[in-house]
């Protein structure tokens, strides 16, 4: 049962259109907000996200074609976009689909088909939204997979830990699970019917770090940030070196007192949280350097436990193996496909410098690409390629080699930055100037490839 109105933003520079949509769709019981330009649009979007946009295709400042492509690049989960046009042309529609618009109406407009639309984009979207909350619940259901004496012991510290509220330093390499981790004790706290918040920071640019993390007032409306969307549960600051300064300070004070003002608000708002924090790079080290705030590296290091790396308990590779070929199954609908005993046995020996991220996506590749239900061992080499030490096997193509243009530049651009992410240590400071990108545009490419930092 819906118990919030859905919230709809109507973008359209012509007021009486503008007005006319926002009058039926209010009376229909919608919450609406208008925006007469794009640079309004983004503005409203940006203080609450609407369940649904009504965007017009010509406007005096952007045009909607563009900005829907750029909200597309910003947030893979958009809401349903319907775009409208009072010139329409088959070339806009097709373009306007192709980017991931719900539908494409023309002016003048069909008020009924209006609702029509309306209505089903809503229903569609709200699908979507049950199957990926079902695909998370699955997730959540199932504890990190291994029965080697280094995984149960740090299940059995993370139970134990799980009983108090003392904050979280999780710390190991890129790649090691530290969210499944973080996840795991917040399932087996007092807090596992409250929310997990799991924030990449070093994915928030430093301009937008103090909405994103407390929240904003405007025109009397409330955009809740992270802090707030965690209350009565559990916050996860992944790679907690990647926030600057600024934000370090302020969140401190928030976390110190468990309340904090919102941006452009008078009133303090009051939270209760569990925080879990983790690191890829020694905290020490940051803070001698004067990156980190050393009061906040004690506030957040009450309990401190070390993830160990995959090549450190390899015995549970096979299990590790099996895990995820269910996950592909069940959760993506991939076809069956199983390991053989050889290619397990290869695999337990393989030093994983990428850890289980990289078992991950060695999976996903292979059940994707494969054909057949066993995947021997000869594929799990090409797969890997130049680890295999087979000169033959060292010289082949990458796998994105046979992919269109499009989608192979995309997994370049995402093998590349996460290759120089790692040997930055976790730095977009250091990763931006290595690579010779403005931060603001990394941020967004990062943000795009949906890089997790």
């Amino acid at each position: 049962m819906k118990t919030e109105l859905p919230f709809i933003l109507v973008v359209d520079d012509e007021p009486d259109i503008r007005q006319l949509v926002s009058e039926i769709l209010e009376d229909e019981g919608y919450q609406i907000e208008m925006a007469e330009s794009a640079t309004s649009a983004r503005d409203k979007k940006n203080l609450r996200q609407p369940n649904l946009i009504l965007l017009d295709i010509w406007m005096p400042d952007t045009d909607g074609i563009t900005l829907l492509k750029e909200w597309v690049a910003e947030d893979k989960s958009l809401c349903p976009v319907i775009m409208m046009s009072g010139h329409g042309s088959v070339e806009s529609a097709v373009e306007a689909t192709r980017l991931g618009a719900y539908d494409f109406l023309e002016k003048p407009l069909s008020l009924a088909k209006l609702l029509l639309t309306v209505e089903r984009a809503l229903e569609t979207s709200y699908l979507q939204q049950e199957n990926a909350g079902l695909k998370q619940q699955l997730m959540l259901e199932i504890e990190p997979a291994g029965k080697s004496v280094a995984i149960e012991r740090t299940k059995e510290q993370l139970k134990r830990v799980a009983q108090h509220n003392a904050k979280l330093l999780l710390v190991g390499e890129a790649g090691v699970g530290k969210e499944l981790f973080a996840r795991y004790l917040h399932n087996n706290s007092a807090r596992r019917d409250g929310p997990f918040i799991d924030v990449a920071v070093g994915s928030i640019s430093p301009e937008n770090s103090t909405v994103e993390f407390f929240g904003k007032e405007e025109n009397g409306k409330v955009y809740q940030g992270l802090l707030e969307q965690a209350h009565g549960g559990t916050l996860f600051l992944g790679e907690i070196t990647g926030m600057d300064l600024k934000t370090q300070a302020r969140l401190l004070s928030a976390l110190e007192s468990s309340s904090f003002l919102r941006v452009g608000g008078s009133e303090s708002v009051r939270v209760d949280i569990r925080v879990i924090a983790s690191t890829r790079v020694v905290l020490d080290e940051e803070v001698n350097e004067g990156r980190f705030r050393q009061d906040l590296f004690y506030l957040l290091n009450e309990v401190s436990l070390d993830i160990c790396s995959l090549r450190e308990h390899g015995e549970d590779v096979p299990s590790l193996l099996s895990y995820y070929v269910d996950y592909f199954i069940n959760v993506e609908k991939l076809p069956f496909r199983k390991f053989s005993m050889a290619s397990q046995n290869y695999l337990r020996n393989y030093s994983w410098p990428g850890n289980v991220r990289e078992l991950r996506n060695l999976v996903q590749r292979l059940m994707i690409l494969g054909a057949g239900d066993d995947i021997e061992l000869d594929e799990v080499k090409a797969a890997l390629g130049s680890i295999a030490s087979d000169p033959v096997l060292n010289s082949a193509v990458p796998d994105f080699f046979n992919f269109p243009l499009k989608e192979a530049r995309e997994h370049f651009e995402k093998s590349y930055l996460e290759y120089h992410f790692e040997q930055t240590e976790g730095s977009v400071a250091k990763l931006a100037a290595a690579i010779g990108m403005e931060r603001t545009h990394l941020y967004r490419k990062l943000h795009s490839l949906n890089i997790k930092l």
